[in-house]
Order: structure tokens, then C-alpha cells, then sequence
């Protein structure tokens, strides 16, 4: 009986979307996958290197836009909602979001045949990242406060509830973090109340060992973004 009555508030926790839904008509890009609509924008198109950004579970994406297009030049960036966020169709779930990202990747790279693409994902975005790292040629990865794996994560937010055993979709990136090839940046907050820092530690032991971290000891989950050397690091690291 806890089990059906959790398992409903576990995948409302896991994919909070309503409060990221704008209409169509406020995106400029869309791409058919698996019978549903994603779309966001690209931009700074036609540049040699594609960038695809992943966000966070409750994450709207439209404040990133002037960011990614002042900051990676160099780029064409894909910043495209999941499905069931923004202006994309369908609903969220591992299976789906992790098929979507192969195929929103692929199709990056088939624009950008000249250079392997790089990947951000923050948040949930670090486990849709880390599938893409693990099972596509990519050649940069940056992971924004990533966790071991989410039905981690939800323990230790609810660790007087069987959270851990209700969470569907585990997003076990431990578990397919020594596939990852890519160079690896983490950004890590050390106050960090929503991914606590000793779910980037575990995520930490299991990837290549010359994996670049920066730690960010006063930052918190949210707010790490604003601290100036957020951007300089992923810039830095990106670097063409």
C-alpha cells in the first residue's frame, strides 16, 4: 500500500515540469523524436563545435540563452527542453530522456562533423549526460553537481521513507561512469542541501581518475551559477 501511494509522489519529485511549460511559439527549434516534439533553440549556428546542455529536473532553460550564446562562441549550442518540458511533447521518463539525448546528440554530430561534441548536464542533466558519455563518442563532458545515482539522492532527502526502493528511475550513473571516456569537469557545491556532496564524491571515485574538479565550498545547489568562477571554469574547460 506505501509502495502505490509513494510511487506517484517519486516520479512528481523526480520530473517537476509544470513550472517550466511556455508555449511553442516562444521556441525557435524543434526535433522529431520517438514520436514526440523537442524543442528550445540552437544557437551561434554553423560553428564547428556543437554544445548540448542538459538541465536540471525543475530546470526552465530560457534564462541560459544570452549565457551559452555570449559565453561558448564557438560553439552552436543545443539547448533543447525534455520531453514534457518547455514546449516539448510527451512525457518524461529514464528510458525516454535517455534515447532522447542519444538521438538529440547524434543528430548534433551529424550537423557537426568536423569536431566530437561536448556535453553540460546539471543536476538530473548530469545522468542524462553520463548515459550520452558512456555510449557516444563525446569529447568533453561537464557534470554540474552530479550524484552517484538519483535513488541515492532521494534517500538521503528521505531517510525515513523507503524512497531509495520506490524510485523507478535510478539514473545509476556510478554504475556506467568507468564507460565515460570523455575528459570530465565537475563542478562541485559544497553546501549543496539537494545533492549532497558525498553523492559527487561517490560519482567521483568511479569516473577516470584525471577527472578536473572545482569545488564551490560556500555554493549550494541553486545557487552555484552565480558565482563568477562558474562560468570561467566551464569556459575554460571548453575551450576550443
Amino acid at each position: 500500500m506505501l509502495a502505490t501511494v509513494l510511487a506517484p509522489i517519486s516520479r512528481r519529485l523526480v520530473y517537476p515540469r509544470g513550472e517550466t511549460r511556455i508555449p511553442v511559439e516562444d521556441t525557435t527549434y524543434d526535433v522529431t523524436v520517438r514520436g514526440a516534439q523537442l524543442r528550445g533553440w540552437v544557437l551561434n549556428p554553423g560553428r564547428e563545435h556543437a554544445l548540448v546542455y542538459f538541465g536540471g529536473n525543475g530546470e526552465a532553460l530560457g534564462w541560459l540563452r544570452p549565457e551559452l550564446e555570449r559565453r561558448f562562441p564557438d560553439h552552436t549550442s543545443y539547448l533543447v527542453a525534455y520531453r514534457g518540458y518547455g514546449a516539448s511533447s510527451g512525457k518524461p521518463s529514464q528510458r525516454a530522456l535517455t534515447a532522447d539525448a542519444f538521438a538529440l546528440v547524434d543528430h548534433a554530430a551529424h550537423r557537426h562533423p568536423e569536431a566530437p561534441v561536448d556535453v553540460l548536464g546539471r543536476s538530473l542533466g548530469s545522468g542524462v549526460a553520463v548515459q550520452v558519455a558512456a555510449h557516444r563518442p563525446i569529447e568533453r563532458l561537464v557534470l554540474v553537481t552530479p550524484f552517484d545515482s538519483l535513488a541515492a539522492t532521494a534517500g538521503d532527502l528521505f531517510p525515513r521513507l523507503p524512497v531509495r526502493h520506490l524510485v523507478k528511475d535510478r539514473w545509476d550513473s556510478a554504475a556506467i561512469a568507468p564507460e565515460v571516456t570523455a575528459d570530465v569537469l565537475v563542478l562541485r557545491a559544497g553546501r549543496d542541501a539537494l545533492v549532497r556532496p558525498a553523492r559527487t564524491d561517490a560519482l567521483l571515485r568511479v569516473l577516470r581518475p584525471d577527472t578536473h574538479v572545482v569545488d564551490f565550498p560556500d555554493a549550494g545547489h541553486s545557487d552555484l551559477s552565480e558565482d563568477p568562477a562558474y562560468w570561467k571554469a566551464i569556459e575554460d574547460f571548453l575551450q576550443p
